[in-house]
C-alpha cells in the first residue's frame, strides 16, 4: 500500500485548513448581517444530501457493523443539527411578517469544533494514533450519517421554530 509521507500528509492538512480559514474568514464577515429566511425552501440542501447518500450507501453498501456506527451517528448528528439550529438567530420584521435569519457565534464556534473533531480522527487513522485501524470508507459513511442527521434536524428545528414565531405575530 502506498503512503503518503509525513511530509505529504501535514503540507495536505495545512492546505485544508488554510482553505477552511479563507471561507471561514469570509463567512464570518457575513455572519453579522441577517438574510431572507424561506421556509419554503429549507428542505433543499438536506433534499440534495439525502440523494447524495442515498447514491452513496447504493454504490458501496456498508457493512453491518459500519450500518450500526451510522445509526448512532445519524442520532448524534440529528441532537448536534437540533442545537445548532437552537443557535441560529430568527426573527420577524412585524410590518412585513417575513423572516429573518443570522448565524450566531455560537453556531460558527459549534461547527468548527466539528471540523476539528473530523480531522483529529481523520490524522488519527492516518498515523494509526493509539492502535487505530480505521476503514476510511467506514468513516466516511459514519461522517455522512453524522452530517445528514445534522443538516437535516437543524432546519427542522429552524422551520418548527419560525412556524411559531409567524404565528404569535400574525394580526
Amino acid at each position: 500500500m502506498n503512503q503518503a509521507s509525513p511530509q505529504a500528509t501535514l503540507i495536505s492538512t495545512m492546505i485544508t485548513f488554510a482553505i477552511i480559514g479563507v471561507v471561514l474568514f469570509f463567512r464570518l464577515r457575513r455572519m453579522s448581517k441577517e438574510r431572507p429566511l424561506k421556509l419554503e425552501q429549507l428542505w433543499i440542501v438536506p433534499g440534495i444530501f439525502l440523494f447524495i447518500a442515498g447514491f452513496l450507501f447504493w454504490s458501496a453498501p456498508p457493512g453491518r457493523t459500519t450500518i450500526l456506527w451510522c445509526m448512532v451517528a445519524l442520532a448524534a448528528g440529528a441532537a448536534l443539527g437540533w442545537q445548532r439550529g437552537r443557535m441560529m438567530h430568527i426573527a420577524v420584521d412585524p410590518e412585513t411578517q417575513t423572516l429573518r435569519q443570522k448565524a450566531s457565534l455560537g453556531s460558527m464556534l459549534f461547527l468548527l469544533g466539528m471540523i476539528a473533531v473530523r480531522t483529529a480522527v481523520r490524522e488519527a487513522a492516518a498515523f494509526n494514533i493509539g492502535g487505530l485501524h480505521v476503514d476510511a470508507m467506514a468513516v466516511t459513511d459514519v461522517m455522512l450519517a453524522l452530517a445528514f442527521g445534522l443538516i437535516t434536524v437543524q432546519r427542522i428545528e429552524m422551520y418548527l421554530r419560525a412556524k411559531k414565531m409567524l404565528a404569535a405575530h400574525a394580526p
